[in-house]
């Protein structure tokens, strides 16, 4: 597995991070430390995760999944060695909260609230990355189209965040930073604070990129190559729609999409189904199945420190580390870059 540095750190990281959403909803106590093993014995170290887990959001379940790696955690000897991350939930996330109240957003109350409710259910002294899961004002995410004006409230102002972040980093609580779901706006304002209050600087942005949403690149990438700032990018496999279990309406058992409504249109689209085809075709061209296909291109990414992977099953998640070490070939790449020209981000 290749190693890389967090950008602007001494700290190394796997290019593949075992995610861990489904902990607590579809994988139990036992299953997430099979596969929390299991990744760690094929060479990751990195494990992302948040308090708002287990997705899709369900307030009786909340916190399980830190609850659930902080018991693996316990076991092992290792923490040192391993990098584990972890976000604070905003405002809009607060329907979805049982272990605190986050009404008050990311302010600098609520995020000392939140850091110590995580580090209690991940039984840990540190985080090593902790990320501000979504932004509080609005803006045009998670496949909204359009964006008609400001709607006057955008909670919190990302100093106070920024200000508490940068406590928990002068505390130890927390090594580095990240943002997560944000947009090049943001990600600047948080770069631009810094610099003026000599506050810590956001080292990572984790948000969705795949070969059905590339939307990272037209002005995410540009930021992140010019200010070393490294991509953990989400939903490479749209879902796992990009596997190809999902083609001509089939609803697999056990599948996320087979089990909940949420995001199925925004993920798996009728007009996506052409260049999924392509895709896959393109896969067997080149002889690896079509998640690692998708997973090798994102991860080859110049931005890309780290691509988050995810499963229900050991079998899915030996599949997806194989792609740790996959070079895809000028021949794939080239039909890849004619695909993407006639058929460009069907999911964004």
């Amino acid at each position: 597995m290749e190693m890389r540095k967090l950008p602007g750190t001494d700290a190394q990281v796997s290019s593949l991070c075992l995610g861990t959403m489904n902990f607590g909803q579809q994988c139990d106590e036992a299953n997430a430390h099979e596969q929390l093993d299991y990744a760690v014995n094929d060479g990751i170290n990195f494990i992302d995760t948040a308090e708002i887990y287990p997705i899709p959001p369900d307030k009786t379940k909340q916190g399980l999944t830190e609850m659930y790696v902080g018991t693996w955690l316990a076991k092992r000897k290792d923490r040192d060695k391993l990098i584990i991350a972890t976000k604070v939930g905003s405002r809009g996330q607060s329907n979805s909260m049982r272990t605190r109240d986050a009404k008050a957003g990311l302010t600098k109350k609520s995020i000392l609230e939140a850091i110590d409710g995580s580090l209690r259910r991940l039984q840990t002294d540190y985080v090593d990355v902790y990320q501000v899961h979504t932004p509080e004002r609005h803006l045009n995410i998670f496949g909204v189209r359009g964006w008609p004006e400001l709607d006057g409230d955008d909670g919190a102002p990302i100093e106070e965040t920024l200000d508490a972040l940068g406590e928990l980093v002068k505390s130890g609580k927390v090594r580095y930073i990240g943002v997560s779901n944000e947009s090049p706006w943001g990600m600047m304002q948080y770069l631009r604070i810094a610099k003026e209050k000599d506050l810590p600087r956001i080292i990572t942005i984790q948000n969705q990129y795949s070969l059905l949403n590339r939307t990272f690149e037209i002005g995410h990438s540009e930021i992140c190559l010019r200010e070393n700032i490294g991509l953990l990018a989400y939903s490479s496999l749209n879902m796992g729609v990009l596997s190809g279990k999902y083609l001509g309406g089939a609803m697999p058992p056990g599948a996320r999409f087979t089990i909940y409504e949420r995001n199925r249109a925004r993920y798996n689209p009728p007009h996506a189904q052409p260049a999924i085809e392509r895709y896959m075709q393109i896969a067997k061209d080149a002889g690896i199945t079509p998640s690692q296909l998708a997973l090798a291109f994102v991860r080859e990414r110049k931005f890309t420190t780290s691509v988050i992977i995810a499963a229900t099953k050991i079998e899915q998640l030996a599949e997806d580390i194989k792609a740790g070490d996959i070079k895809l070939s000028p021949d794939t790449y080239a039909a890849i870059e004619q695909a993407y020209k006639e058929m460009p981000d069907p999911t964004a």
